[in-house]
């Protein structure tokens, strides 16, 4: 069986105009992924299932190690927001705790982490869908992270009512710092100075949430535009190999029709996660 990659849908479609000036924000100059501090509030909301009761012994038990009470509870809004937009495409929060359990480095709980964020910030998510159509336009030389690269696809951004990108220089430079930041937790830039991209590795548990996420999305014909793969920069020619890797899991089942590759959850997309029980 074979993977079908004949070039069509497999572009992520163009997020330009899509978002309106309510829905846009600059968050991610405040606050990156936080892996640590993440996964801790995760913990929280497993054991609580409470948002209120979450951010009460997040603001006073200071877990993200702030300062002032004003800093920590900024965080807690950003953080959990990511976590509250979340939709079904995503393993509910009360698991995460247990994913973050099953991954094997930080870079894999930061994969993780970096689809919630995503699915929460509409400028994130448009800059990927940018970079993901220079990677497929132009390989890794796609992946330009310079400062003058980012401020290029910001500006060619438009909102929903047809204005223009427009933020104070310093903001969008600390918003790009704040992209570059990402790109290295999630393995795209290797070092500080880095500024070119390359294809990060994945783990199991990053790359079996991806798979899932593109499922929820796509279902059936999730493998001719595996969107999550697409997120986290996986070229087409090593979709073979991770279709392989999935294909292996005992959580997933592949099929044929006429030659073609099919892969689907054996039961609900998540089934294979178990909710924490652990204790903070």
């Amino acid at each position: 069986m074979t993977l079908r990659t004949d070039g069509k849908g497999t572009s992520p479609p163009s997020l330009d105009s899509t978002f309106s000036h309510e829905e846009v924000s600059m968050a991610l100059t405040g606050c990156g992924l936080l892996v640590d501090r993440a996964e801790k509030l995760a913990q929280l909301y497993a054991i609580h299932r409470d948002w209120t009761v979450v951010e009460e012994r997040w603001l006073e038990e200071r877990f993200d190690e702030r300062s002032t009470r004003g800093s920590s509870k900024g965080i807690y809004r950003t953080l959990s927001s990511r976590f509250k937009t979340a939709g079904g495409e995503l393993p509910p929060i009360v698991k995460l705790p247990t994913i973050f359990d099953r991954c094997e480095t930080t870079r894999d709980k930061a994969q993780v982490l970096y689809f919630y964020l995503l699915e929460d910030d509409p400028l994130v998510k448009y800059t990927v869908h940018r970079y993901v159509d220079r990677l497929q336009e132009s390989g890794v030389d796609g992946l330009d992270f310079e400062q003058e690269m980012i401020e290029r696809l910001l500006n060619e951004f438009h909102y929903d009512d047809g204005s223009e990108f427009d933020y104070a220089e310093s903001t969008t430079r600390r918003w790009g710092e704040g992209l570059r930041s990402i790109m290295r937790e999630i393995g795209v830039l290797d070092t500080q100075q880095a500024l070119q991209g390359q294809i990060p590795n994945l783990g199991t548990t990053p790359l079996l949430v991806a798979s899932g996420y593109s499922w929820e999305i796509h279902g059936d014909d999730w493998l001719s535009q595996p969107t999550g793969w697409h997120y986290l920069f996986q070229s087409e020619q090593y979709w073979d190999s991770l279709a392989e890797r999935v294909s292996d899991d005992p959580n997933w089942e592949a099929s044929g029709i006429h030659g073609e590759l099919r892969l689907q959850p054996v039961g609900d997309t998540y089934d294979w996660v178990e909710p924490w029980e652990g204790e903070v």
